[in-house]
């Protein structure tokens, strides 16, 4: 009888707080205000690692990939995730029990990051992306990745398209989707799209190189990749180790909890 009584109480313990004996921690993220002296989870590297240090009394726990994020939120070892809008919408679908909160987090830009005074290069990617941009291609690469046309506009390389100048190491990171995931064991995505549209415009043939997101920007500027290319956004800090391009779309920063 004590043994059956023990064990009970333990099990109705676990129940009323933590998910590891099968209840779910308690929601205490509402809001962002909310977020004042929680522990936020964040990808290393990432916009969402700057921000989440900015708020006051937090503890930050950084993790190399997104996923190991959310993982840790599930479990209920964190209190809310930080992190761009579109992957938060895969990470939820395919994790039940987790909720992005309606208020968004921060606005930013995506751009092409480049080693430090290769002018040359960012004015051609710059021109190629305005090209994009007037004919339509570029809308069309976004609506095939986001939105309610999903798969509807893939992107395929003109026909007759020659690669004069070579190849064009683009560095990323294949744990952001849709903007870039292993599909088939190969690197697809918004941004391999609109990469290779660009190459297509300049004449090289891109090649992939996926590396932790951290590891980016000085594979850039050890001179290992051309440019870095992961949903990127412009910040004070990266501008002081790489240059950008304009940018060539826009995103969110949102915050995941628990289901209330």
């Amino acid at each position: 009888m004590k043994k059956i009584l023990s064990t009970t109480v333990a099990a109705l313990a676990c129940l009323t707080f933590f998910t590891g004996c099968g209840g779910t921690k308690e929601n205490t993220v509402h809001t962002a205000d909310d977020l004042k002296n929680k522990k936020i989870g964040v990808q290393l590297g990432t916009t969402g690692d700057a921000l989440a240090g900015d708020v006051e009394g937090a503890t930050v726990e950084r993790y190399k990939r997104g996923a190991d994020a959310i993982q840790a939120l599930k479990q209920g070892k964190i209190d809310a995730v930080i992190i761009d809008n579109e992957p938060a919408k895969v990470f939820i679908e395919k994790n039940e029990g987790l909720q992005i909160l309606d208020e968004e987090f921060a606005v930013e830009e995506y751009a092409i990051a480049l080693k430090k005074g290769n002018t040359e290069l960012t004015t051609a990617i710059n021109d190629a992306l305005a090209e994009l941009k007037a004919d339509g291609t570029l809308e069309n690469i976004e609506k095939n990745w986001i939105g309610e046309e999903y798969g509807k506009y893939p992107y395929e390389s003109p026909e007759g398209t020659e690669y004069p100048n070579g190849t064009l190491i683009m560095a990323t990171n294949a744990e952001f989707p849709p903007y870039e995931f292993l599909e088939n064991q190969e690197v697809a995505g918004f941004d391999v799209d609109m990469m290779t549209a660009v190459c297509d415009k300049l004449g090289y043939e891109l090649e992939i190189e996926n590396i932790a997101f951290d590891s980016i920007i000085a594979s850039v500027n050890s001179g290992r990749a051309d440019v870095g290319v992961a949903g990127m956004s412009v910040t004070e800090d990266r501008l002081k180790n790489v240059d950008f391009t304009d940018a060539y779309t826009t995103s969110t920063q949102v915050i995941i909890t628990r289901a209330d």
